[in-house]
């Protein structure tokens, strides 16, 4: 069973680890970053790398570390590179994790974010304006 004390130690090391993330981005980041701060992307509000804790029963917290999140509408988006193609399972256990705890995890490439933006939106307009109509949609 974990302590209180090894339950906030765990959290700074993820925070540390987040702020890292922050600091430095990967192109596509910088590019969705930008597309969507400051309520440009339909007037919703987005963090980015944002933590989200999820208590999966009395003695364990997971935190996940979303590439980007819109609180309002329990949507996190992850934009994909190449070492996403060695981890499907991990993200795919990621993604239920997410759906289990009410999240959509919508998951992009860095290339369809760099080169396809409207592709992007459409599918960001489709989920915000039009409600879940389904998770993990790529």
């Amino acid at each position: 069973m974990l302590h209180l004390h090894e339950i906030n130690k765990h959290y700074h090391k993820v925070r540390l680890f987040a702020r890292k993330m922050r600091r430095n981005p990967t192109a596509a980041e910088v590019f969705f970053w930008e597309k969507v701060r400051d309520r440009k992307l339909f007037g919703t509000k987005w963090n980015r790398q944002f933590i989200i804790e999820c208590q999966i029963d009395s003695t364990q917290t997971k935190y996940y570390i979303a590439d980007f999140n819109c609180h309002q509408h329990k949507l996190m988006v992850e934009l994909d590179g190449q070492i996403h193609l060695k981890q499907l399972e991990e993200d795919l256990i990621r993604t239920e994790n997410m759906n289990q705890f009410g999240y959509t995890l919508l998951r992009f490439t860095n290339e369809q974010v760099l080169y396809h933006w409207d592709e992007v939106e459409e599918i960001l307009s489709r989920y915000i304006k039009g409600g879940r109509e389904g998770n993990n949609i790529r």
